[in-house]
């Protein structure tokens, strides 16, 4: 009779009961398994270098960083593993940015334990999942406009921006000024402040 392995899971999330309730209801079922859990993004980093997990449940809102920068950094420690996006804000403007990142779904927090074992059943046997709640549609910035946000609260001008991203520096000028569009801002340090505010930094 041939045996097969269980999907592994690491929950990444901040909140204890959030993970304690995850597994209580996944490990109820043969095939799904919990091996660890994870409160920052570096933590979750190093867990999935060491247990190599099938699904990642990955928080949106992490102490230490953006959950759009947790996912590549997993991915290129933990190739084959999948990443779902767990969060109760599935309007956030960070969504978007972090399914473009590699995020393989996105599941509502609120859902109950059922649809959580059935969207890591999905996304271990398709490589994705998807809710009907769709999240793009409220996202604030793009993907693109995302990595120059980050390089502009890192401190960066224009030039520094467009060489990291290979682009032209009137690009650049062009994605700062739809996104002060977007987030009603001014200027650089406005932008920041209405970006913090929004939850993308």
């Amino acid at each position: 009779m041939l045996t097969t392995h269980p999907t592994r899971i690491v929950v990444v999330d901040d909140h204890p009961v959030v993970h304690d309730g995850v597994a209580a209801q996944l490990n109820g079922y043969s095939d799904l398994a919990v091996v660890g859990h994870a409160e920052t993004g570096a933590e979750a980093v190093a867990l999935c270098a060491r247990e190599q997990p099938d699904v990642v449940l990955l928080d949106l809102r992490l102490p230490d960083r953006l959950a759009a920068e947790v996912v590549p950094a997993v991915h290129r420690v933990s190739p084959h593993s999948r990443v779902l996006l767990f969060t109760a804000f599935p309007e956030h403007a960070a969504v978007a940015p972090t399914l473009a990142a590699g995020a393989s779904g996105l599941l509502v927090k609120d859902a109950g334990g059922t649809a959580v074992r059935d969207a890591i059943r999905s996304i271990a046997r398709n490589g994705s999942f998807r809710t009907g709640q769709a999240a793009s549609h409220a996202a604030l910035v793009t993907a693109r406009e995302y990595d120059v946000l980050r390089l502009v609260a890192a401190g960066h001008t224009n030039p520094e921006i467009a060489d990291e991203l290979n682009l032209s520096v009137n690009t650049v000028k062009g994605y700062l000024r739809e996104m002060m569009h977007k987030l009603a801002a001014r200027n650089r340090a406005q932008l920041i402040v209405s970006a913090q505010s929004h939850g993308l930094l």
